[in-house]
């Protein structure tokens, strides 16, 4: 390969990479003429309406923080490239390291039984939601949810201080189906944020 780019042939991977991300702009130019994605927008991309409930749409806010990287308040260009990337293509670890950030709303680094109740709690609500994917009924009452949180924690608190770090987090759910099912999160962007996966399931070589 370098020895035709050094005869000055261009890499076709390369152009149809070029080519998705001018797509890609296109659509968020169009969604987002200011240049900037913020929440509202975020939220219509993901299928939330108004009538989501407190918690789903503190969920959403979580998830947008997720992304804005740099902590301004919106997503420019960069930060939606690396979201769609992340959603469409991201190997499972990403998405762990991803779900462990929104999971932790406080921002310590660790993970205590509230804030994975709260998050479980809505993720079985808004699973069914977001990208209108149907998933199998979950449990939704405060007892269940509070012991499947009890069961997580008894799994992957190793070192039983009723917090669960970044590395118990990945581990757990690396070695257990059950834990990774209810760990990490997917969501599953819904109408024109659609067409990207598509276009990403024909060019192989996108990111």
């Amino acid at each position: 390969m370098g020895q035709n780019q050094a005869h000055g042939e261009e890499d076709p991977d390369s152009e149809v990479a070029l080519q998705h991300i001018q797509e890609l702009y296109r659509k968020f130019a169009n969604e987002c003429p200011s240049g900037n994605l913020h929440l509202h927008e975020f939220k219509k991309i993901f299928g939330f309406s108004k009538n989501s409930t407190e918690e789903e749409s503190a969920y959403m806010e979580n998830v947008f923080r997720s992304f804005d990287t740099n902590g301004d308040g919106h997503i420019d260009f960069l930060e939606y490239v690396a979201a769609v990337h992340l959603i469409l293509r991201g190997k499972l670890k990403d998405k762990l390291v991803w779900s462990f950030k929104v999971f932790d709303r406080d921002g310590n680094g660790s993970l205590d039984r509230a804030e994975v109740g709260l998050i479980i709690k809505v993720r079985h609500r808004t699973r069914a939601i977001i990208g209108n994917i149907k998933q199998p009924q979950e449990p939704n009452s405060t007892r269940n949810v509070d012991e499947i949180v009890e069961r997580i924690f008894a799994l992957i608190d190793k070192n039983n201080d009723s917090e669960i770090s970044l590395e118990e987090f990945i581990d757990g759910a690396e070695k257990d189906p059950w834990v990774l099912n209810q760990l990490k999160l997917n969501i599953g962007p819904c109408e024109w944020f659609m067409e990207q996966q598509d276009m990403s399931a024909n060019s192989s070589s996108i990111f």
